[in-house]
C-alpha cells in the first residue's frame, strides 16, 4: 500500500469524484479546522493552569486528528459492502467495551459515570465510537427488513437496545437518547409499519423518563433547566455561565480568544459547552455562519440519500446525516437552554479523540455513498455487434 495515499491531501482521485463527494469533502474539513481553532482559544486557558502548557490539550487533539485523518482517507477509498460486511464485528466489539464500563475498577468516572475505558494509555469510550456502526448495522437491518426472518429481526432489535442499555447505565442519557432517537428514524426512512414504530417511541419515552427518576443527577438537571436562575451557583450554574457567555457574544462576538467566560467562570468549556465559547468570541453572526454549514451539511446529505439507487446505502446517508446535525443541534440547544444540561460534545469541535475519530468515520462513509451512489449512475451503453449490424442493414435496405 503507498502510504502517500493513507494522507488526504495526497488523494490524486478526488477529482474524479461526484460532486457532492467533494463538497462534502472540503465542507467537513472547513468544519474540522474551524473546530480547532475554537478548540485552541478554549483550552488554552484551562491548559496553562492545569498542564503547565497552553497547548497540552491543543497539541493532543491534532496527534487524534492526524490518526483520524488516515481513518477517514481508508473509508472514503473502502467499497462500501466491505465496511457493511464487518459492521456487526465492530458492533460488537463497542458493546462488550461498553459493558466493561460498568464493572467497577474497568471502568474510568468522570462527572460519576463510567464512560471510559483505557487500553494501554490509550482512553477510549466506546459509546462514542460504537455510533457509526450503529449506524450501519441498523442500515443493513431496516435497508433488508422484509427479507429477514422473525428470529433475525428480534435478535438485531435486542442488540440495538442492549446498546442503549448499556449506555444508559454509565449513566449517559443523552448519548443514548440520541442513539435510540437515530435508529428509529432509520427505522423511519426505511419505511418500517407505524404501528411498531409508535409503540418503540413509546416505550422509549418511558424508559427515558424512568431514568431520570431513578438518577437524581438527571432530575436536578431538568429541574434547573426549567428556571437555571433558581439556583445560579447551584444546580444551575453550568447553564447560567453557558447562557451569560452566549448573551455576551452580541452581533459580532468578543474576538478571537477574548472570551472572559472561559476564565474558569463557564465548566468544561473545551468539551460540553465549547459552543458558548465560541458564541461569545464569534457573536450571534458567528452562530448563525455555523448553523448554515450544518444546514449545508445537511442539505448534501439529503441529496446523497436520494440519489442512492441502494435502499442500504441510502439510509446509511440518512443516518450520518441525523447523527452528525442531530448531535450538533442538541450540544447547541443545550447551550442556549433549550434543553437540559447534557454531556454531548459538539463533533469536530471538542476536546476528545474518540468523538473526532467517530464523526471523521460519519463523514467518510457519507463521503463513501456519494461516491459510490454516483458511480453507478454511469452505465456504458453496448455497442451493437456487427451481425446485428448487417442485418438491420439488409431490412433498411428492403
Amino acid at each position: 500500500m503507498n502510504l502517500r495515499s493513507l494522507i488526504p491531501i495526497f488523494d490524486s482521485s478526488v477529482s474524479e469524484w461526484a460532486l457532492e463527494a467533494r463538497l462534502l469533502r472540503w465542507l467537513t474539513f472547513t468544519w474540522l479546522f474551524v473546530g480547532l481553532i475554537v478548540l485552541f482559544s478554549a483550552s488554552y486557558v484551562v491548559a496553562d493552569v492545569r498542564q503547565d502548557d497552553g497547548l497540552f490539550y491543543f497539541k493532543r487533539q491534532i496527534l487524534w486528528v492526524l490518526a483520524a485523518l488516515v481513518i477517514f482517507n481508508l473509508i472514503v477509498n473502502q467499497p462500501l459492502q466491505k465496511i457493511l460486511n464487518v459492521s456487526h464485528w465492530w458492533l460488537g466489539l463497542f458493546l462488550f467495551l461498553i459493558f466493561l464500563t460498568l464493572i467497577p475498577g474497568l471502568g474510568k468516572k468522570a462527572f460519576d459515570a463510567a464512560r471510559w475505558i483505557a487500553i494501554g494509555p490509550i482512553p477510549v469510550q466506546p459509546s462514542e465510537l460504537i455510533k457509526p456502526f450503529l449506524v450501519l448495522q441498523s442500515a443493513r437491518v431496516f435497508g433488508q427488513w422484509e427479507r429477514l426472518t422473525w428470529r433475525v429481526r428480534f435478535t438485531w432489535l435486542g442488540i440495538f437496545s442492549l446498546v442503549i442499555l448499556g449506555i444508559l447505565a454509565q449513566p449517559n442519557l443523552s448519548t443514548a437518547s440520541l442513539c435510540g432517537m437515530t435508529i428509529w428514524l432509520i427505522a423511519l426512512a426505511a419505511g418500517l409499519p407505524y404501528k411498531y414504530l409508535g409503540g418503540t417511541a413509546i416505550g422509549g419515552f418511558l424508559l427515558a423518563l424512568l431514568s431520570i427518576s431513578i438518577k437524581e443527577y438527571q432530575r436536578r438537571r431538568v429541574m434547573s433547566f426549567l428556571n437555571p436562575w433558581a439556583d445560579a451557583t447551584g444546580d444551575g450554574y453550568q447553564l447560567v455561565q453557558s447562557l451569560l457567555a452566549v448573551g455576551s457574544g452580541k452581533t459580532w462576538g468578543a474576538g478571537f480568544g477574548m472570551s472572559q467566560q472561559k476564565l474558569f467562570y463557564l465548566p468544561i468549556q473545551d468539551t460540553d459547552f465549547i459552543f458558548a465559547v465560541f458564541a461569545e468570541e464569534f457573536g450571534f453572526v458567528g452562530s448563525i455562519a455555523l448553523l448554515l454549514v450544518l444546514a449545508t451539511f445537511t442539505t448534501l446529505g439529503l441529496i446523497v440519500a436520494l440519489k442512492a439507487k441502494n435502499p442500504v446505502y441510502r439510509l446509511v446517508a440518512i443516518g450520518i446525516t441525523i447523527i452528525m446535525v442531530g448531535q450538533s443541534l442538541l450540544h447547541i440547544a443545550v447551550a442556549t437552554g433549550a434543553l437540559p444540561t447534557t454531556g454531548l460534545p459538539l463533533p469536530m469541535f471538542s476536546y476528545g479523540g474518540n468523538s473526532m475519530i467517530a464523526s471523521l468515520i460519519g463523514t467518510a462513509l457519507l463521503i463513501r455513498v456519494a461516491r459510490e451512489s454516483s458511480e453507478a449512475e454511469v452505465v456504458p451503453l453496448r455497442r451493437p455487434q456487427p451481425e446485428n449490424n448487417q442485418r438491420q442493414r439488409r431490412r433498411n435496405f428492403r
